[in-house]
């Protein structure tokens, strides 16, 4: 790679890593919300929520493509996103 590929590769990832830090700061207030919605389910029948999922992928799939994002990431993102809160849920839920 030549030295002027090098720098703009570098300056192209220190925006990464600064929109990664953005997404950090997402995911703790998710996570926040998230814990809002545990206290408020009474039984662990109730944290996966099928026709949420669904409504949920399919609203990622509309505004992706309205936004031209590959579908394929967005919906790869989200599920690996929901079930990793749907654990999370599991793991805290603290009633029946």
């Amino acid at each position: 790679m030549s030295p002027l590929k090098k720098k703009k590769l570098n300056i192209i990832r220190k925006k990464l890593d600064k929109l990664d830090n953005s997404l950090i700061n997402i995911i703790k207030k998710r996570t926040l919300l998230v814990n809002d919605v545990i206290k408020l389910k009474e039984y662990k029948k109730e944290i996966v929520d099928k026709k949420r999922i669904s409504k949920i992928l399919k609203n990622i799939r509309k505004k992706s493509i309205k936004r031209n994002i590959d579908p394929k990431i967005t919906k790869r993102i989200w599920i690996n996103m929901i079930y990793a809160y749907i654990e999370f849920e599991r793991k805290n839920f603290k009633k029946k």
